[in-house]
Parts: structure tokens; C-alpha cells; sequence
């Protein structure tokens, strides 16, 4: 139950959702330097406390794992923040993003989400394609630059979350080509401490979006098209070809491979790739769809036994389900987005924001999964499962899961606060529950 060293932070009078194995609850933790290093009864944890313990009582407040964004774009984020691509139900402003063009400014916005994520609760995110194919991007969010600024601040204590990065070989929602993909592949890894800063793969776009008629699929958009592949290639054939040569070098090299996909078309073609590249090769990495909008149940069904995950967001699902049946039909929306499937067959769901698509406040999406599943009032279990899917999933995505993503001894003490049980309440009063303290390797980093 508990080591006996003497703790820096005991957290007492409350509720300890550990989301282990068991689900274990508890109502105390204590943490020493970055680990926990017990779980348990008030009074097993306090026995741990010195003169020195900074003991906090919770008044009934309920202790989880930090939360995981698995899919949220930090510098652009940062810049664009509070402002989000998508508002209330529809495109933003219009107003044109401002640029990062200097290490200051990278540096700027990192630190600005690193305060935004703190006061969520999140204790790490994946920034998903950061590389030379956004060099020339307009933003400027996505480039290398951006991961030098990351590598710098992690070499330099000054994260606030740990990071995962996916590096980009291609353009953002835009082509790619082979021989670029090749070379940057081989270029060399950053030197880092990779429990803060995991240049951990590679992301591949292979199509686009529904609602802009860009994601490839077997049915018909309305004006005849069909979408295709944006890897480069002089025909479909051609470009299926490419996809999967990248896929499996990635694969070959060791990379975990993130592929945005949401056509069935691209989905089944990517899900085959990774299949055909562990069959020659074995099993590396932890590779997984992007979105997965239009993914079929009898996709879904490999994906298991594969290994291959599913990152998905259903905050964008619920604000775009009408787009979507206006672009491809009431029929396709219908088996968009099987969540409820997906979570039945044991698919290694994540749960997550893409912010600044949509904002990252990860309370109002896991509403957002229950309103996909219409699901309504207190369903303990079903919260559970969604919690996992922000904590402990996540921790499997990034290859952490002997580390962080539950509230376990020698686990790093990644932790989040909040005023009130979330198994006690339904799913759309989450977002009211606040967030009171947030926790990254035993340093307190917010309190509300």
C-alpha cells in the first residue's frame, strides 16, 4: 500500500478514483519527489507525513489521474486561445491567425496553453505534427521550429505537461510525398528526458474531411465525387501505394504511426497497411486512427487484436453530425462515429479535443461522448469508461502505461483535483464540476 518515505504532498478527506484495474477507490495519496508513493486510508497516508508534508485536506473533493489530451495542437493553441476554429456551431471569425515566426513567439504560445492546460486539469497532451513539412506554413504552429522550442523548454525544466509529439513530413491537412516522408524519417531524434518530451512517431494524412467532400469513401458525396487519397501519386492506385510504403518504413523504423483517417475508403486501406507491416515485421510502436469518422464495425472489429487504437473527438462529432449528413447523406451519419462499438469490442478508444478546433476542456467532450451515446442522468459505469479514455488509454497511446495514467504507487504523480465526485453526477453536469488543483510530477502547477 505504501512506501515509507516521508512525503512532500499528502491529499486527505476525499475520494481517490484511481482508475487501476480494479477501479480502486481510496480516500488518500501521498506523493514524494514526482511519485505517489501510497494510496489509501486517511490514515495509512498521513503516517507518511513530516514537518516538512504539505498536507491538504479535500473536504470530500475527489482525486483522479491528470488528464491526457491525447490529440491537442499546443503552439497553435496558444495563439489562438481564447479564440477556437470552430465557436458555438460554426466557423470562427475568419480573421487570419497570427504567425510564429520567432523562438520568443513559439515559446510564448507553448507557455500560454501550458497555463491554460494546468487550470483543466491536463498533465499531458500529444501535439500531433510538428515538423519540416509546416516550415513554409502560414501559421507557423506546426513547424520545427516549434519542436525546437520544445525540445529547449524540456531540456530546460520549463514544461507544464508532458508532451508527445507525432512529427510531420507533409503538409498539415495537405499532401505529402514519399521521398519526403523517406528523408525525414531518417533524420535523427532529439535528446530528451522522453517522460517530458517523447518525439514518439510520425503522423500521415491520408485524406480529409467529410463535410469538405475531401475524405475518401465508397459512397458518393452529393456532387458525384468520391474524395481521394492526399498522399502524392499520378493515380489512386499510385497513391495507395505510397501510403502504404510509408506506413511500413515507419513501422520498420521502429515510429508509432498516427494517421489522420476518416473516410471508410482511407480507413480501411491504412487499418490493412499496419496490418500487412506487423504481419512482415512484428509488432512495434502504438499506432492508431486519427478520427476514424466514417471507420466500419467490421474495421473496428481488427483493431484489437492488431493494437491499433482509435483517437477520436466527440465534441466535433456532435457540433458536426449535420455537416456531414449534408455531404454524404442521413445514412452514412448513422454509422458515424461508432463509439458505443468501438468501446463494446475493446477497441483502445482516446477520447480528445484537437484544439483550438474546438476548446480543450475535456469535461465538456466526456458530456459530449454521453449526448453521442444518449446516454442521460448517473451512470457510474459509464463514466468510468470515459475516464479511461482521457487517462489511462492515452497513457497506452503514448507507451507510458508502466508509468502514468492512474493513481498507483510509483506511478509519477501526475494528479487532478476536482470539487466533486464525477460518478455522482450526469455526464452534461460535468462541465460545472471545477477543477481545484492540478499536479505534474508532484509539483503543484494550479489551484483554484
Amino acid at each position: 500500500m505504501a512506501d515509507r518515505k516521508t512525503a512532500d504532498l499528502v491529499l486527505t478527506g476525499g475520494t481517490v478514483l484511481t482508475l487501476d484495474r480494479g477501479n480502486t477507490e481510496a480516500t488518500a495519496v501521498a506523493v514524494a519527489d514526482d511519485r505517489i508513493v501510497a494510496v489509501g486510508t486517511d490514515a495509512e497516508v498521513t503516517a507518511l507525513a513530516g514537518p516538512d508534508t504539505r498536507v491538504v485536506d479535500l473536504y470530500g473533493r475527489t482525486v483522479l489521474p491528470g488528464i491526457n489530451d491525447s490529440h491537442l495542437h499546443g503552439a497553435w493553441l496558444g495563439v489562438l486561445w481564447p479564440g477556437t476554429v470552430m465557436g458555438s456551431g460554426g466557423l470562427g471569425g475568419g480573421e487570419a491567425a497570427p504567425a510564429l515566426s520567432t523562438p520568443g513567439e513559439r515559446r510564448a504560445a507553448i507557455r500560454r496553453t501550458g497555463d491554460l492546460v494546468a487550470a483543466l486539469g491536463i498533465t499531458s497532451y500529444t501535439e500531433p505534427g510538428l515538423g519540416p513539412g509546416e516550415d513554409a506554413g502560414a501559421t507557423g504552429c506546426f513547424s520545427s521550429g516549434v519542436l525546437d522550442e520544445y525540445i529547449a523548454m524540456a531540456n530546460e525544466g520549463e514544461l507544464r505537461a508532458r508532451v508527445t509529439v507525432l512529427r510531420l513530413f507533409g503538409e498539415l491537412d495537405g499532401p505529402s510525398t514519399l521521398a519526403d516522408f523517406e528523408a525525414g524519417l531518417a533524420t535523427g531524434l532529439p535528446s530528451t528526458d522522453p517522460r517530458w518530451l517523447n518525439v514518439a512517431g510520425v503522423k500521415i494524412f491520408a485524406d480529409g474531411i467529410p463535410p469538405m467532400r475531401s475524405a475518401w469513401t465508397h459512397r458518393c458525396y452529393h456532387d458525384g465525387s468520391s474524395g481521394h487519397l492526399l498522399v502524392d501519386g499520378g493515380d489512386p492506385a499510385e497513391r495507395e501505394a505510397n501510403l502504404r510504403r510509408m506506413i511500413d518504413l515507419a513501422h520498420r523504423a521502429g515510429a508509432q504511426i498516427g494517421v489522420h483517417a476518416t473516410g471508410d475508403r482511407s480507413i480501411e486501406v491504412t487499418v490493412s497497411a499496419m496490418a500487412d507491416a506487423i504481419a512482415a515485421h512484428g509488432k512495434a510502436g502504438r499506432h492508431y486512427l486519427i478520427h476514424g469518422d466514417l471507420v466500419a464495425v467490421d474495421v473496428l472489429k481488427r483493431l484489437p487484436e492488431l493494437g491499433i487504437g482509435l483517437n477520436t473527438q466527440p465534441g466535433i462529432a456532435v457540433m458536426t453530425a449535420p455537416w456531414l449528413a449534408g455531404a454524404l447523406g442521413d445514412e452514412a451519419l448513422a454509422g458515424a462515429w461508432p463509439l458505443r462499438q468501438a468501446l463494446d469490442l475493446g477497441v483502445g478508444v482516446c477520447l480528445s479535443s484537437d484544439a483550438p478546433v474546438i476548446e480543450p476542456d475535456w469535461r465538456r467532450w466526456i458530456a459530449a461522448a454521453a449526448e453521442w451515446l444518449n446516454e442521460e442522468g448517473v451512470n457510474p459505469d459509464l463514466m468510468l469508461k470515459l475516464l479511461h479514455c482521457y487517462t489511462v488509454t492515452p497513457a497506452v497511446q503514448d507507451g507510458a502505461e508502466s508509468w502514468k495514467g492512474t493513481v498507483e504507487v510509483g506511478k509519477v504523480a501526475d494528479l487532478c483535483v476536482l470539487e466533486a465526485n464525477p460518478l455522482t453526477v450526469a455526464p452534461a453536469e460535468l462541465p460545472q464540476v471545477g477543477v481545484q488543483m492540478t499536479v505534474v510530477g508532484g509539483r503543484v502547477v494550479f489551484e483554484g
